[in-house]
């Protein structure tokens, strides 16, 4: 049985004179993968993302803070360093994250419930779940009304 192609099959391969020839490696992108549906990969990323929910103060927890901050605020002309962890919420989702940072207090504004380090980080106070690293004289009272309130 002949081939049908038996003519053709053993003839060189066609150059063409008008036309460069592609290059291999532009050749290999045509058969790329691609994605079919965009942004698909990054909504499954954000949806494997986990967030932590907002901690619950009790009444013990927020009093300690209460006197913490008091003691932040009878020494802040020393810039005392403290660590504190405070939430963060998301932007995305509900929930957040909580983080720990490590500074020199230069400003507490009750009124505006912020507290600011030296280096421009800008803490909310309810945001707060726990101060550490100042040293609480036993004699502190709370600032009034309490800055933090249970949750």
């Amino acid at each position: 049985m002949t081939h049908p192609f038996a003519d053709i099959l053993h003839l060189p391969h066609p150059v063409s004179r008008n036309h460069a020839q592609m290059p291999v490696r532009d050749r290999a992108a045509q058969f790329a993968p691609f994605a079919a549906l965009p942004g698909y990969e990054a909504a499954l990323q954000e949806t494997a993302r986990l967030t932590t929910g907002r901690r619950t103060l009790s009444a013990q927890v927020a009093g300690d803070l209460n006197r913490s901050l008091a003691a932040l605020i009878a020494r802040l002309p020393e810039r005392p360093e403290a660590t504190i962890e405070y939430f963060v919420p998301d932007k995305r989702k509900t929930g957040g994250a909580v983080f720990s940072v490590t500074g020199r207090v230069r400003h507490i504004s009750l009124p505006d419930q912020t507290l600011v380090l030296t280096d421009g980080t800008v803490i909310t106070l309810d945001d707060i779940t726990a101060i550490s690293g100042c040293d609480l004289p036993p004699e502190t009272a709370e600032p009034a009304g309490g800055a933090f309130r249970q949750r």
